[in-house]
């Protein structure tokens, strides 16, 4: 008796049957090698941070500057400007810039001398706020899926090719879900390839330990948003220095890292008369600007694990919320019963 697996036959037989479409396309590796070779090659838009066609994350703690230095990306994209001390490789173009954290006010604040005398940004720079008056057309069956297909619409409307989106929790509640963060990513992905595009999406970082160098760990929902954007990078606090802030590469995969800790890029937050900008200070090693734990912080760490095993919190629950290991959660609660 042959016992052989005829994989061609059956095969065969298999796709007779079956006349859906096939979620896979398929070629020879040296297929995608020769077509890929014809697609031009990413450039830069801001240093080896964010390349063009990448879906990138730029991550961190509230009041650190996000949205300043979005902006000011922005503005750098739009005008054919390098900034930060960055290569910009792309051309001057279209920027839509999604803005879900300014009133058009505070925008302007930031971008003015008082209220008056304003900064002149590039014609190609759009910034678009949601409409609050709008109602959801009974076609879609939530907001999220309204909000997603009028994205896609603003792009094409302006022929824009670089998409910023502040922040990424007004696109889905509780993106610390993974299955809500995957839904989204997966939309951003599909906008990406499908009209070419480059996002810049930003994000928060729960509550971190800030003794210790930032990593992929501190971006809220990281594991399922991580996985699924092509670069990431954060602002850090300097604890050292009143003021400075410092860019870190989280994840990459075009170049090798270039801003990892020991050569993160020290900046401070300045206003030229009308304009808020990050400016480039130098090149140090992060853990010169990490916070030194103390006694004091220590006794208060103590405290809150104390405080949240009252509350009924696991010791792993604990642990994630006070960014410490499991052990350490054990030890302290171990020394209390003793």
């Amino acid at each position: 008796m042959n016992n052989t697996y005829n994989l061609t036959e059956d095969l065969a037989k298999d796709l007779e049957q079956n006349t859906a479409p096939s979620l896979f396309q398929i070629k020879p590796a040296n297929e995608w090698l020769e077509e890929a070779n014809k697609r031009p090659i990413p450039k830069m838009l801001f240093g080896e941070f964010w390349f063009e066609s990448e879906l990138c994350i730029l991550f961190a703690d509230t009041n650190l500057g996000k949205s300043i230095l979005a902006v000011q990306i922005a503005n750098s994209i739009s005008s054919g400007y390098p900034t930060c001390g960055l290569q910009l490789e792309a051309e001057q173009q279209p920027v839509i810039y999604l803005d879900f954290e300014l009133s058009d006010k505070q925008f302007e604040c930031r971008y003015s001398e008082n209220y008056k005398n304003h900064f002149n940004f590039n014609p190609n720079f759009f910034r678009a706020e949601i409409e609050t008056a709008t109602k959801i057309p009974s076609t879609f069956e939530s907001f999220e899926a309204y909000l997603c297909e009028s994205i896609k619409n603003t792009v094409l409307s302006r022929s824009a090719k670089v998409l910023i989106i502040d922040n990424i929790s007004y696109l889905k509640n509780g993106t610390e879900k993974a299955s809500e963060a995957t839904t989204l990513m997966i939309f951003l992905n599909e906008l990406k390839k499908a009209h070419n595009l480059s996002i810049l999406v930003l994000a928060h970082t729960p509550k971190r330990d800030y003794s210790k160098p930032l990593s992929k760990n501190d971006l809220s929902g990281s594991k399922s948003l991580m996985n699924f954007c092509d670069s990431s990078f954060a602002i850090g606090q300097s604890f050292n220095a009143t003021g400075v802030r410092y860019l870190k590469q989280i994840k990459q995969r075009v170049v090798e890292e270039i801003y990892g800790t020991e050569n993160v890029i020290t900046c401070s937050i300045v206003k030229d008369v009308n304009y808020l900008h990050f400016k480039f200070n130098d090149y140090d090693n992060e853990l010169n600007h990490l916070k030194v734990s103390s006694i004091n912080d220590t006794d208060t760490r103590n405290e809150e694990i104390l405080s949240l095993k009252k509350e009924g919190h696991t010791n792993v629950a604990i642990a994630e919320m006070l960014k410490v290991s499991e052990g350490t959660v054990r030890n302290v609660l171990k020394k209390q019963n003793s």
